[in-house]
């Protein structure tokens, strides 16, 4: 499934931290990126949970999936990958688990656990101080 939120995201630019001197100082190269999931037309009201429920530590107080990037010189760079990130994001969240098997475990199993425990116990027996009425 391929989504374009791409008109839907609002954007902020700040100074970038780390190095880079001069141009890290005066340079508005950070993008972050806003996305309020749950007034856009793309998502299910199912969709719009599953996304809650996934990204909760990438949504803010006021309800926006926040992505940011940095890594880029250029502020153009930044918001494209800002972009990609946030499409990424969302269609991972999107992606249902299948759900579990419950299975029983296997006559060999079994007596292969069965016998490591015993080989185990016999180990642990031989550490033992000998008594000398046995």
């Amino acid at each position: 499934m391929k989504l374009d939120v791409s008109g839907e995201i609002s954007f902020r630019t700040a100074r970038s931290g780390g190095k880079g001197g001069q141009n890290v100082n005066k340079v508005e190269s950070m993008v972050i990126g806003y996305f309020d999931f749950r007034h856009s037309s793309q998502f299910t009201d199912a969709q719009k949970d599953l996304i809650k429920h996934k990204l909760e530590s990438k949504i803010n107080s006021d309800g926006f999936l926040l992505v940011k990037s940095q890594t880029h010189r250029s502020q153009l760079e930044n918001k494209q990958e800002v972009i990609e990130k946030m499409q990424a994001l969302l269609e991972r969240a999107l992606i249902r688990p299948k759900p579990r098997k419950a299975t029983k475990p296997s006559f060999s199993s079994k007596l292969k656990k069965k016998e490591s425990k015993q080989k185990r116990a016999q180990i642990k027996d031989a550490r033992k101080k000998i008594n000398r009425f046995d």
